[in-house]
């Protein structure tokens, strides 16, 4: 009998070790704002380079751009600091990022079938300007590029699959924003890019 209570009590006692692993606090998913350090910066002959931004979030249906866990406007900002460099400190021309707009809209598509599920329809917008001019603001040039990305989801995902989604989402703007600016400032802003090595292709 007494083996038996020594058994048990040991028993009992692992029991309660096991039970009490199961309730770790699950890890928090984690998203970094990407970086463009992985190519070479855009070299412009300008004295300085100034970020602005004249978007303003509007906090209320239909927009969510400051529910995504990487913010478009914070990653613009991010690409104007890892992506253009000044290399032409006698200059007397600035260059100025213009984030115009950052925003993300949802909205509820509804199935109207039975056995269909409704969706979310997510769509990021941003539209930014890169302005050069000199001290008196004249003799300017400017190249804007417009890009966008839309995701649907299934309406009842989790919180954590949304973000999931919505880092994906944004990573993807980003990549695509990323190819077109340069090629813009390559084509449209070439005489103040350094060592511009890009080529107008015509097409027949």
């Amino acid at each position: 009998m007494k083996q038996f209570k020594k058994l048990f009590g040991a028993l009992a006692v692992i029991l309660l070790v096991s039970a009490c692993s199961t309730t770790e606090t699950p890890e928090v998913q984690r998203f970094n704002t990407p970086r463009f350090t992985d190519k070479a910066p855009i070299e412009l002959k300008v004295n300085k380079i100034e970020t602005v931004s004249e978007f303003t979030p509007q906090f209320k249906a239909p927009y969510v751009e400051h529910m995504f866990p990487i913010p478009i406007e914070a990653t613009a900002k991010t690409w104007a600091k890892d992506r253009l460099s000044a290399v032409d400190y006698s200059s007397d021309k600035t260059a100025t990022f213009i984030i115009k707009d950052a925003s993300v809209t949802e909205e509820i598509e509804k199935s109207g079938k039975l056995f269909y599920k409704d969706r979310i329809v997510y769509t990021a917008r941003l539209n930014v300007v890169l302005k050069i001019a000199d001290a008196a603001d004249e003799n300017t040039a400017q190249t804007e590029i417009q890009a966008w990305r839309e995701l649907i989801i299934p309406a009842d995902a989790t919180i954590e699959e949304k973000e999931k989604y919505w880092n994906g989402m944004a990573n993807k703007l980003f990549d695509e924003f990323d190819l077109k600016m340069e090629e813009s400032i390559r084509k449209y802003l070439n005489m103040y890019v350094n060592n511009n090595g890009y080529i107008q292709s015509y097409e027949n």
